[in-house]
């Protein structure tokens, strides 16, 4: 793993337009790179008194296998394709709100993008119950800042800023949902000349996403993080995506399994119908079996549905170039 730098042609081609936002570009030979999300302390951290902690998802598993706790230093990894397509694709881990599953090394969802040649980001965040000002809006924030950041470096990576996915898994994907809903709405003070760029993602893909905060088919374990104990109605509406769905919304991929164990598949179902009732292009795979990860979330599994599927939705949407 390396810390990104820009490097001389970078400065050169970037430094005019951006400004003083951390630097994304880097050698096309390195295959990781991460950069902190925010230039210093991440906004509305007067009262966290959390410590950052990072652990094996399992104990005793795969080093690469890792969750953060109490995030207080989000951050953004990039892989870069060996030949780019000039798409980018964001991916925002899961975890309930009480951790974010992910790994500074990445993991084999942006393998498999980059070899398709999409440019992959993976974003940690910060977790809501941890002390933020920003409480519930917390990892909106952190996710406003990514696709700012990644915008902000777009002509330097070779990236199309008209061509960036957002791909949201489980509580990840209540993030994804917001950030494709909210991009009307600046959830931070600007800081840079990033925070000047469009928050709206060009499509977006919900994979067993916590959507709702309403009774009776919110996530517990999400909501307690996300709100607190007992909020009221109008917090659990206003931070519930389905409920605020604007026109002008990204085409939208849902995907999740009838027999999800963990978060009620109804989640997926309101969110379609909010979508369809705002004529949104949205497109919904609910697959019989496959619990809380589609069977196993790894995109070159060959019983694997649903790349496949979402592939030929990205492209029937321009995000894809075709041939």
């Amino acid at each position: 793993m390396k810390v990104w730098k820009p490097g001389r042609r970078d400065l050169l081609g970037l430094a005019v337009a951006a400004g003083a936002v951390p630097a994304l570009a880097t050698a096309r030979e390195t295959a990781v790179e991460v950069v902190p999300l925010w230039p210093g302390e991440a906004p509305g951290g007067q009262d966290v008194r959390v410590t950052e902690e990072v652990v094996l998802r399992t104990p005793g598993g795969d080093p690469n296998d890792t969750a953060f706790l109490h995030v207080t230093r989000p951050w953004l990894m990039m892989r870069r394709p060996a030949v780019s397509n000039g798409a980018a694709v964001l991916i925002i881990p899961g975890g309930g709100f009480r951790r974010v599953a992910v790994s500074r090394s990445g993991g084999a969802i942006d393998q498999w993008l980059a070899s398709l040649g999409f440019t992959a980001f993976v974003m940690n965040y910060r977790l809501p119950a941890d002390g933020w000002a920003a409480g519930p809006d917390a990892p909106l924030q952190d996710a406003q800042r990514a696709i700012r950041l990644i915008r902000a470096r777009a002509a330097g990576l070779g990236i199309d800023p008209e061509r960036i996915t957002v791909l949201g898994f489980s509580a990840g994907g209540h993030v994804a949902a917001r950030l494709g809903t909210r991009f009307d709405h600046d959830t931070y003070a600007p800081i840079d000349e990033a925070d000047t760029l469009s928050t709206r993602p060009s499509a977006t893909g919900l994979f067993f996403p916590v959507v709702t905060m309403t009774a009776p088919h919110a996530h517990g374990g999400s909501l307690a993080e996300l709100l607190g104990v007992e909020p009221s109605d109008e917090a659990r509406r206003a931070a519930s995506a389905e409920q605020h769905v604007p026109p002008g919304t990204p085409p939208t991929f849902i995907a999740a399994a009838a027999d999800d164990p963990v978060v009620p598949v109804e989640n997926s179902l309101l969110m379609w119908s909010a979508l369809r009732a705002q004529k949104i292009p949205t497109e919904m795979h609910l697959f019989e079996v496959g619990g809380h990860s589609l069977g196993g979330f790894n995109p070159r599994d060959p019983d694997a549905l649903w790349p496949g599927l979402l592939l030929s939705f990205l492209k029937r949407h321009g995000m894809v170039p075709a041939g």
